[in-house]
């Protein structure tokens, strides 16, 4: 670094330091805080210009950094951070020499959450201030870690060739214009979750004031131009189109948010390909990006250890705001064929390679299954939750003798249904099903597809059946067989007792007259008993159906070849209409359950009235029903495919 780098870099802190003019302080600083100053909080007054002002100046801190992070790396100071270590235990040497990142972690902190994709990216990657680490090269060890830990040694060149021809790509279709494209069979696994979070960003995390200036969106319109077309027979709603900025803030986020998660909010680890003429940063359009990176990728593949540690490297970035700043610069590279390849790397290593081994059951398995390909439930949930265990079902499972089986930890932001919970083959925990937001992965025997809806009331529960989750809840902690709805006496005693439950006598003995107590018969026993009891007898439990919409998106768009023609299977977006019935007693289950399988369905026409439609059925309302009980559904046209 030359003196005049010097002198710049001591102005930018200097420059951090500066109040802003127009911003209004809460409480004067204090003093015995200037080595860590906190961020200047926005006054409603502050003018365009001084925010302007403001934020240039956090990014030229934030910016001088990582540049003082670099110089120093090039005197030998700061280590090599080992992506096999675990975010959790992982020790960057450099954090004693860099005294400097006291003031700027403040700054990363305020742009937290509010990081610009398209005015920043402009600002600094195209202002020559990229805030990154330098790029290395991953050891020889790690990287033979990696790529066996994902591919196995003797995993087929077509399951490779499936996964290196995958790119996060929108479809270019007005009716699934918010929907990632599948060109390939077994990537979906990592598709899918992403999917998933854009729809986070793009219906329920809508731009600020201040993230519609930083992202050059404020004045755009929502959806695109032209015709609508028709979604499931229906007329396409608005509110499924999105301008092309903020599908890319979408994506950038998700992604974001996927690795900065695994990374423990503490880092994040990017792979990128060390190929000349791959990284076009300097070109704007993103038509050129993609095809100067297709003319790069052309004859690459990554079928051996030998050749992945040759064309990739590794890059650390330590906030969450510069880690949006690398994301944008570098989706020329996550749009190309490598792109969900590039992303899986990444969040593994973003996890620590270690630490994804002992998240899992049978770290000898690779995670990339054999022979077709598919994404295994490891890496589903890895996306969904930051760690790579391979169960669905909430916390952990004791088995005893020193074995445990390992499930989803903690709530997460966008959930998961399966058809193979329908077949009894596995349960899903409430964390999964009742996710922050209406938003799902679904899966099936062979691919993941997403459902959602539009508004977080489809999740409200009645006082009931809020009771009813929790006590589920509490039973599922207790069953030790695996998701076979079953737990012990002692068990019970131990969820009636956690529940505050004052169950009559002789219904208690009626469940203990085996060794065992399955789900339906505690549900029938305490719908007798008493709410006030801690119960779910409730005399008002008909309350009426509830009915809403939901959305099925199927990415997959593989050209299928037919004799004397070829068919092309493109994205499809299926709006379903769903009823499902009150809370019924005991007495009634068994009939109502019939009949709601044949009757039609009830749903609101245009102005409030009432009609009545054919229920319909297809694996998609299987995989509905296991978070919706006895749910019905109809759609227009064709059924939706989860395969």
């Amino acid at each position: 670094m030359g003196e005049h780098d010097d002198e710049e870099l001591q102005r930018a802190f200097r420059m951090s330091l500066q109040p802003v003019p127009d911003a209004k302080r809460s409480k004067p600083r204090d003093n015995a805080t200037l080595s860590s100053p906190p961020a200047t909080p926005p006054s409603s007054t502050e003018t365009a210009e001084a925010r302007d002002r403001r934020l240039q100046r956090e990014i030229l801190a934030a910016a001088a950094e990582q540049r003082r992070t670099r110089s120093m790396a090039r005197g030998g100071s700061p280590g090599f951070i080992d992506p096999s270590i675990s975010s959790s235990s992982q020790v960057d040497v450099s954090n004693e020499h860099r005294s400097p990142g006291k003031i700027a972690a403040p700054v990363q902190d305020r742009l937290q959450g509010q990081a610009g994709v398209r005015e920043l990216g402009e600002k600094s990657v195209r202002g020559k201030r990229r805030v990154e680490d330098e790029r290395q090269q991953l050891p020889y060890r790690v990287a033979e870690q990696l790529h066996t830990m994902v591919f196995g040694t003797n995993m087929s060149k077509d399951v490779l060739a499936q996964w290196c021809n995958q790119g996060f790509r929108f479809s270019p279709d007005q009716e699934t214009s918010l929907g990632l494209v599948q060109r390939e069979g077994g990537p979906c696994g990592v598709l899918a979750p992403i999917q998933a979070l854009v729809l986070k960003y793009l219906l329920f995390v809508p731009e600020d004031e201040a993230d519609a200036q930083l992202f050059g969106i404020r004045d755009m319109v929502a959806s695109h131009s032209g015709k609508s077309h028709s979604a499931g027979g229906d007329s396409l709603d608005p509110r499924l189109t999105f301008s092309d900025p903020r599908r890319t803030r979408a994506l950038v986020r998700a992604m974001g948010e996927t690795l900065w998660k695994a990374g423990g909010k503490q880092k994040a680890m990017l792979v990128v390909l060390d190929i000349p003429g791959f990284a076009a940063e300097d070109i704007s359009k993103e038509e050129e990006q993609d095809e100067i990176a297709a003319k790069a990728l052309d004859g690459v593949a990554l079928e051996s250890v030998k050749e992945f540690h040759r064309l990739v490297k590794v890059c650390a970035v330590t906030s969450i705001s510069a880690l949006h700043l690398q994301l944008h610069s570098l989706l020329p590279a996550f749009r190309s064929r490598m792109g969900a390849l590039l992303l899986l790397f990444s969040v593994l290593l973003s996890r620590g390679l270690d630490a994804i081994q002992s998240d899992r059951d049978d770290p000898e398995q690779p995670l990339v299954t054999p022979p077709f390909g598919h994404a295994s439930q490891e890496i589903v949930n890895l996306l969904l939750c930051g760690q790579a265990v391979p169960n669905v079902f909430d916390g952990s499972m004791d088995l005893g003798g020193g074995m445990c089986l390992k499930g989803i930890p903690n709530n997460v932001e966008v959930g998961f249904l399966t058809l193979l919970e329908s077949l009894n083959l596995c349960k899903v925990g409430q964390h999964l099903k009742r996710p922050r937001w209406p938003i799902w992965v679904v899966g099936s025997e062979s691919h993941y597809t997403v459902l959602f809806a539009f508004t977080t009331k489809v999740q409200d529960e009645s006082d009931i059946e809020d009771r009813e989750a929790s006590i589920r809840q509490a039973f599922d902690a207790q069953d030790q067989s695996g998701g076979g709805g079953f737990i012990s006496l002692e068990a019970l005693h131990q969820v009636l007792s956690d529940l505050q439950i004052d169950m009559p006598q002789d219904l208690f003995n009626n469940l203990c007259s085996s060794d065992i107590v399955v789900w339906n018969d505690l549900w029938q026993a305490l719908c007798q008993v008493e709410k006030s009891k801690g119960g779910l007898q409730d005399t008002a439990a008909s309350l009426g159906k509830k009915h809403f919409e939901l959305y099925h998106f199927n990415g997959i768009a593989k050209t299928v070849a037919t004799v004397g023609n070829v068919i092309h299977q493109r994205p499809k977006l299926t709006k379903l209409r769903v009823t499902v019935p009150p809370k019924w007693t005991p007495d009634t289950v068994l009939v109502e359950e019939y009949k709601v399988a044949s009757q039609d369905s009830t749903v609101m026409a245009e102005g409030g009235a009432v009609k009545e439609e054919p229920a319909q059925h297809a694996p998609l309302v299987d995989c509905i029903r296991t978070r919706w009980q006895r749910a019905s559904c109809n759609w227009s046209n064709d059924a939706p495919s989860i395969v």
